[in-house]
């Protein structure tokens, strides 16, 4: 089954026997909350969450849907869409949001993010446990501004962790959080959920290349990092271009 044909098919299911959701919240509210919890189900499958870990938010103007505390993904319906605005008040839904919820309003009112994914992944939670920031082992760094720090320890949801986070999301749209996980933003949540993987597997790549026995990987330098980052802003269609380019919408296949 292809990607497209996979997400009309999670896109049924997700509606299916479900009410068409919360009456006090707008259609785009709705489509958002529908795209958040397909891409939180996504962090799953693709191993970058355990169980209820890890938390995603998608921002639409003054308001913020964000993924609930401890329910699996798999149980969220429409009904159970969740918005509060920038200072953390409900304006719709019946849950309980994130514990990370300090995290993600925090990233909202300091840069230009639409869109935050916070994972447990295994292998950036291990690089956090190690260095205080991942070696520039591949180009894609410079996609998210350059070498990936690592946010000192706080307890989770906490005004310390997030103010942690912020100090190494400075000019930076990724990081790692010590002994945590990994923490994304993005113009969009498919961008946030592409680079989220790009670092988990940045991570893989360097874990594997360091443990080999008398060898030490090979860096990138700043100006190597400089210029992958000027080709990357050009990278991909052009707008008006984007929505006809085949594939578009669906993540390449390799």
């Amino acid at each position: 089954m292809n990607e497209r044909r996979r997400k009309a098919v999670a896109s049924l299911l997700f509606s299916a026997g479900a009410p068409a959701g919360p009456r006090a919240a707008p259609p785009a509210w709705r489509t958002a909350w529908q795209e958040l919890v397909l891409a939180a189900r996504r962090t799953v499958t693709e191993g970058l969450v355990v169980g209820t870990s890890g938390n995603l938010s998608i921002r639409l103007e003054d308001t913020v849907l964000v993924t609930p505390s401890g329910v699996p993904y798999d149980q969220l319906r429409p009904r159970d869409l969740l918005a509060v605005d920038l200072d953390g008040r409900r304006l719709v839904g019946r849950l309980e949001p994130t514990s990370e919820l300090p995290l993600h309003l925090a990233v909202y009112r300091k840069t230009d993010a639409r869109a935050v994914v916070h994972t447990h992944a295994a292998r950036a939670t291990a690089v956090s446990t190690l260095v205080d920031e991942l070696p520039p082992i591949h180009y894609m760094a410079a996609a998210m501004g350059g070498p990936i720090r690592v946010a000192g320890y706080a307890t989770y949801g906490s005004d310390e962790l997030a103010q942690a986070a912020l100090a190494a999301l400075t000019d930076r749209t990724g990081c790692l959080l010590r002994n945590h996980g990994t923490l994304v933003h993005g113009r969009d949540l498919r961008q946030a959920m592409d680079h989220t993987a790009q670092l988990e597997w940045m991570c893989q790549v360097w874990l594997a290349a360091s443990a080999v026995p008398g060898r030490q990987p090979t860096l990138l330098t700043p100006a190597q990092l400089a210029e992958a980052g000027e080709r990357l802003r050009g990278y991909g269609q052009p707008p008006e271009h984007a929505a006809a380019a085949p594939g578009a919408g669906q993540r390449a296949e390799r």
